[in-house]
């Protein structure tokens, strides 16, 4: 009998495990929150990093979510590109989630000639180096005025590029969920000094007028605007700042294309630091904006 209700017991340990090891299989999250919403979509393949971590991948549309364009994806399972290279068409998930997204599930279909997305211009121009002074453009800023960087003289300035119609939560919405955070990290530090500020910029002015801009700051920093000014360059200060600072930006059809670059200029409007892409961090930002305020000459 008491070998019995042993055994007994063993067994309902034993589902009791493995029920326990079914449910978090399952329910373990792949992002950082638990809403995850997957396209099954398919693009012609750009550019990979050398470790397979990322891709860029001019994407057909979604319907409902997002047009035809080219992104940049962080890849989940990077032995699923193996094989893969520039041109071809290939097949995969794209997996969102709030404050997140990656693609997975990559299989190849075709291979195609690759779009050269680069200006015809685009070499005329001289990338800009640290210590080289930032031209001077004019942005319409959310509250509808006209401003220029020459504003911020005396200053240190970080700016980054986004639009407000940007459907992935890892691009536009990031830089500006960093500069968030980059900016408490200031405030809170007691030793920080005072004279700096924080630009976002869009580089889409007919959709994100100064209402639109007012609108969409609120979304990162609340009703609290202490130096942080959300604004849209001009065509003409977009077609000097783009090549000048290695920024793509490729309007296909609605949506818009783009690379992603951040800038910290010094009080004497030079470049103090480029941040490319999206791996940087709010502390980063952060010190390297407080270097920047107080350079002196």
């Amino acid at each position: 009998m008491r070998e019995k209700v042993k055994q007994t017991m063993l067994n309902k340990i034993y589902v009791l495990f493995v029920l326990m090891f079914a449910i978090r299989a399952v329910a373990t999250p792949t992002g950082d929150d638990h809403s995850l919403t997957r396209y099954q979509t398919a693009g012609v393949v750009e550019k990979i990093t050398p470790d397979l971590r990322r891709a860029t991948i001019d994407t057909d549309a979604i319907p409902g979510y997002m047009a035809k364009m080219t992104m940049d994806y962080p890849v989940v399972n990077t032995i699923e590109l193996h094989g893969i290279s520039p041109g071809d068409r290939i097949s995969f998930a794209l997996v969102v989630s709030k404050t997140n997204d990656w693609i997975e599930n990559v299989h190849y279909v075709s291979h195609s000639a690759v779009t050269n997305l680069m200006p015809a211009n685009a070499n005329n121009f001289a990338e800009l180096k640290t210590g080289d002074e930032l031209p001077n453009g004019t942005l319409i800023a959310e509250d509808g005025q006209r401003i220029q960087f020459s504003r911020f003289r005396g200053e240190a300035v970080a700016f980054t590029f986004f639009y407000t119609r940007c459907p992935m939560p890892n691009y536009c919405p990031l830089m500006n969920r960093n500069f968030a955070a980059a900016r408490d990290l200031i405030l809170s530090n007691a030793d920080a000094p005072t004279n700096w500020e924080l630009l976002s910029i869009s580089f889409d002015p007919q959709d994100d007028t100064p209402q639109a801009l007012a609108n969409y700051g609120q979304l990162f920093r609340g009703d609290n605007t202490n130096h942080w000014v959300f604004a849209a360059a001009t065509k003409a200060a977009l077609a000097v700042l783009a090549p000048a600072l290695d920024l793509m930006v490729i309007h296909q059809g609605d949506a818009i294309s783009h690379n992603l670059r951040t800038v910290v200029l010094d009080p004497q409007g030079r470049i103090a630091r480029q941040f490319d892409g999206n791996q940087w961090t709010p502390q980063e930002l952060a010190d390297a904006v407080m270097q920047a305020a107080r350079t002196t000459r």
